[in-house]
């Protein structure tokens, strides 16, 4: 068996590039950036006020308090402006351009103003109040690196370097086939002997949550002929082709002899995971190839530790792998010898400390855990249980 380490970075070895496309700012969210976007222009792109008040020339001013100078000009956003007369003050708002010639903003309420006329006994310093231009961004500068992946901030950024569009990589395409002569769809009508199949929807969903395209192929049975047809069907234009259930060593288990058939390379097919042991990685040409373990839990943790990440690494992301947080275990766990173990729990704050509730049923076949699990706790393989307050790795499913 691969570790978990070895077998995700060999995984996320075999991710190529997709290629890229242009979309709308107003569709951009949650899309990688494929290239640097870089300032056309200095932003701010002129200097203005971060206050209201009066625009002043520091020079203007004295050796001694009280200084007085007539307003004789107004600034307000959105309007052009001459410079600032020698000796005078301009009315500005936040927001607005500073004349040339000011280089400074007394807030209104250190003034006192009798008619056209203020007067202070605070000394403006040279850039006072004032933002400048370039500020934030020079020129020429990187704004947003190839590989950021566009949060509400990073549009917010793009808009106010004035673009409508961004170059991202386009959603990788991924196919979900689920594998199992037992399975029906949910809402079929029931026969002997059949459960209603769940995984296609739940992973769709952090497939999609990772910036992926999705079809769900229909559901093959447990013939190797029949789901060899099904997987070479799969494979027709997709990025990656997912299988869940049949790559274990079963009797009834014909996905990895049907995935070689159909001529795909496996590089790997056991992980020392629990639960998720029976996880198959191959390739086709430039098609990457998971062979899911076919028990829901099992299935769940595989894609979002596995699959998860390549669909990111696909795109380009410079963090594929979702933000594993420290936390404190809230009772004694007991542990794996050999694997690293993957327990559904809930997460909770005592004091300033993040904590981690296991759930008692971690059975790979619950689902109920899944649906009242925050995520995942990391309990790494070794002798004798871990102590309450033990430090962990937690994955939650929202960081996917």
């Amino acid at each position: 068996m691969l570790s978990f380490d070895e077998a995700r970075r060999q995984l996320l070895s075999r991710a190529f590039a997709v290629a890229s496309e242009r979309v709308s700012l107003g569709s951009a969210a949650g899309r990688v950036i494929a290239g640097d976007v870089v300032a056309r222009h200095p932003l701010p792109g002129f200097d203005y006020s971060a206050m209201d008040g009066y625009a002043v020339a520091t020079a203007d001013f004295g050796p001694e308090p009280p200084w007085s100078l007539p307003v004789i000009s107004e600034s307000a956003a959105g309007r052009g402006l001459e410079a600032l007369a020698p000796g005078s003050a301009c009315r500005i708002f936040t927001g607005a351009p500073m004349p040339s010639n000011a280089d400074a903003v007394v807030m209104q309420e250190h003034v006192r103003r009798e008619g056209a006329v203020i007067a202070t006994d605070a000394r403006p310093r040279p850039g006072q109040h004032v933002r400048r231009a370039g500020e934030d961004l020079a020129r020429g500068a990187i704004a947003l690196a190839s590989g950021t992946r566009l949060s509400s901030g990073a549009i917010a950024l793009a808009a106010m370097l004035d673009r409508a569009e961004l170059t991202v990589a386009r959603r990788p395409r991924v196919t979900i086939l689920c594998t199992g002569e037992e399975l029906r769809a949910p809402g079929d009508e029931p026969r002997p002997g059949s459960v209603s199949e769940s995984n296609s929807a739940a992973i769709a969903a952090l497939a999609r949550q990772a910036g992926a395209r999705v079809r769900i192929a229909p559901i093959a049975g447990d013939e190797l002929g029949a789901t060899q047809r099904a997987i070479e069907d799969a494979l027709d234009a997709t990025d990656v082709l997912l299988t869940i259930g049949g790559v274990s060593v079963g009797d009834h288990d014909v996905v990895r002899p049907a995935l070689e058939r159909a001529g795909v390379t496996l590089d790997f097919w056991k992980v020392a995971i629990k639960p998720g042991k029976p996880l198959a990685v191959g390739t086709r040409d430039k098609i990457v190839v998971l062979g899911l373990p076919g028990n829901p839990a099992s299935a769940i943790v595989t894609f979002t530790l596995f699959g998860a990440p390549l669909v990111r690494a696909l795109q380009g992301d410079r963090q594929p792998l979702p933000l594993a947080l420290p936390v404190r275990l809230d009772s004694t766990r007991a542990r794996s010898p050999d694997r690293l173990e993957l327990v559904r729990a809930r997460l909770g704050v005592e004091g300033r400390a993040l904590v981690a509730r296991p759930h008692d049923n971690q059975s790979s076949g619950a689902t109920t855990s899944l649906a009242s699990s925050d995520g995942l706790a990391f309990v790494p393989p070794g002798e004798g249980p871990l102590a309450p307050d033990a430090l962990v790795d937690f994955v939650r499913w929202s960081d996917v």
